[in-house]
């Protein structure tokens, strides 16, 4: 529910469609501007009420971008945490659209640098920055870099709603999306009546099928925000949020989360085990799921589909091949640990090793990096950890870590998987080392991991160094 006591709405597009609208149902959200397919799937009217939340596929398809109230966004976050036990979610610390009372702190040739508050510095282009250094200055995140450290700013002001923007010193315009030339002018000439002094009104696309009263009344709250800005910019301190805008929050879907988006798409649709993986490799991989899954819907012999599926991932790795070692952080940072060889690859097990490219140092080994050095990592599908042990150049074994993280995954010319930040170390002399249990507890402070999750991750390091315990006896 939102503040209103309303269901929240969620528009949502993208590879995981069918699975998160029957999670959102089930969660007591309101799927809008569905589309055809969702619409038969779930038996859904047309709806074209704005969303509360808009969702939508991650660039490298291994998870969703989320936009919109702080309320819906938070929401959404609580259901993810509570269905699936690996996701990731990271929320960015600044509000989209947001406009804040910032502080120059210092420039360079293009960029002046500027505190938001919060510990975040903007970046707003030079040319726009029109007050003294030592004053306080209005300043909007714009949705330029989304996610970004640092946050692209402007001190070209709007003021965002669902059917029209109010932007500071500007003309009235119509979305080039609207064609209808009779609506364009209606819309311009009801702009011209609407807009506070020196505010422009643009209209939205979606403004084209609003009635007049609905048009006047979203216009009637921005300009009220326009007022509370007013207010609040001539006594609020410097580094404040003065109006808030979008939340934006990247969700990750790691080993298991796919697995259990598989479980809710089955129950709607027919669905390949693995369907989100699948998915995630894009390309021809993702064309011959869609094929394969056609061929289910109209009836054929789910065992025959699945072999034939099967037999076209031939762009799979096997033996020999080379990969790339995609090491994710917590914080969404993709470390690339350079190729690897893979050494055996089965229903169960995954093996590969990697030649270290340069000198450096084994935290909690205690001993050197050296180029020449060879990794030889082990894990099975479905576990929590990859274990890594490290030989010299002339197979001196150097110790070994334990690295918890999500599951890996092995795709075409990758193998990826999200660190969970704890290590166990294995020197040679057979000590044993538990590291960055700390950053874990971080990592559940910023919301990037659930409680369910640090929890299981807790346990397996428990179970990792009893196991080590035993062994030794």
């Amino acid at each position: 529910m939102n503040a209103m006591g309303a269901l929240m709405k969620a528009k949502i597009r993208g590879n995981c469609t069918t699975a998160l609208t029957k999670l959102l149902l089930e969660n007591g959200f309101e799927i809008v501007q569905p589309s055809l397919t969702i619409k038969k799937r779930f038996g859904l009217m047309d709806n074209s009420a704005p969303p509360d939340v808009k969702i939508k596929d991650r660039y490298d398809l291994q998870g969703v971008r989320v936009l919109g109230t702080s309320d819906a966004v938070n929401t959404f976050q609580s259901v993810l945490h509570s269905a699936f036990e690996d996701v990731l979610t990271r929320k960015w610390r600044v509000s989209i659209d947001g406009i804040y009372n910032g502080k120059a702190i210092e420039s360079d040739e293009d960029t002046v640098y500027v505190d938001i508050g919060g510990g975040v510095i903007g970046r707003l282009p030079k040319p726009e920055f029109v007050i003294a250094e030592d004053k306080p200055l209005l300043v909007q995140v714009e949705r330029k870099r989304i996610g970004a450290k640092q946050p692209i700013l402007t001190m070209n002001l709007k003021i965002v709603g669902n059917y029209a923007i109010l932007a500071q010193n500007s003309k009235v315009g119509v979305s080039l999306k609207i064609y209808d030339l009779n609506k364009r002018a209606e819309l311009y000439a009801l702009g011209k009546t609407l807009a506070p002094d020196w505010w422009g009104i643009i209209w939205r696309e979606s403004s084209a099928n609003q009635s007049r009263e609905t048009l006047e009344n979203e216009i009637t709250k921005l300009a009220e925000k326009v007022k509370i800005l007013n207010t609040k910019a001539a006594h609020a301190d410097a580094l404040t949020l003065l109006i808030e805008g979008s939340c934006f929050m990247d969700v990750e879907f790691p080993w298991f989360s796919k697995r259990d988006l598989d479980k809710l798409r089955a129950s709607v649709a027919p669905t390949l085990d693995g369907h989100h993986f699948y998915k995630s490799c894009g390309g021809e991989v993702s064309a011959a799921l869609e094929m394969a899954e056609k061929l289910l819907e109209k009836g054929q012999s789910r065992i025959e589909v699945e072999k034939s599926f099967r037999e076209q991932l031939y762009r799979f790795p096997e033996e020999g091949s080379l990969v790339d070692v995609e090491h994710v952080k917590l914080s969404g940072l993709v470390f690339h640990l350079g190729q690897a060889t893979i050494e055996s690859l089965g229903d169960e097990q995954i093996k590969y090793s990697r030649i270290m490219r340069s000198n450096g140092f084994y935290d909690g080994l205690g001993v050197k990096k050296e180029a020449g050095d060879k990794a030889v990592s082990e894990t099975k599908m479905g576990e929590w950890s990859i274990t890594t042990k490290y030989f010299s150049n002339g197979g001196e074994f150097k110790g070994t870590y334990i690295n918890l993280n999500t599951p890996a995954e092995v795709y075409p010319k990758a193998i990826r998987y999200v660190d969970l930040e704890v290590d166990v170390c294995i020197k040679p002399d057979g000590t044993v080392k538990i590291l960055d249990m700390e950053k874990l507890e971080k990592a559940l402070e910023k919301g990037f991991i659930s409680r369910k999750l640090f929890e299981i991750v807790k346990e397996k390091v428990k179970e990792t160094t009893g196991a080590l315990k035993e062994s030794k006896h």
